[in-house]
């Protein structure tokens, strides 16, 4: 793992579906099968990879309710909304 740590959650949020799955979760928890249709049918694999790597980063829960934001997963989001923004008027 880099010692750079902006260079490792590039890396984290850079996988595939890593970014959709947090948007997905940025309002209510989602229990994994609703999550799964709602990332395109992504595999089940993937999903639960994914999952996996952004619970281990400490961004995602798995709560009775499904699966959600911690609140360091709330402010990751909060600072990724701008980008959000700017891609609704550049693209």
């Amino acid at each position: 793992m880099s010692r750079h740590p902006i260079a490792n959650l590039f890396d984290l949020l850079g996988r595939r579906w890593a970014l959709r799955v947090l948007w997905e979760l940025r309002d209510e928890p989602v229990p994994y099968r609703r999550l799964r249709e709602r990332c395109d049918e992504v595999s089940t694999s993937v999903l639960a990879t994914r999952l996996r790597e952004l619970t281990a980063a400490g961004v995602v829960e798995h709560t009775a309710r499904g699966y959600a934001l911690t609140d360091s997963g709330r402010e990751l989001l909060d600072h990724l909304r701008p980008l959000n923004d700017w891609a609704k008027r550049r693209l």
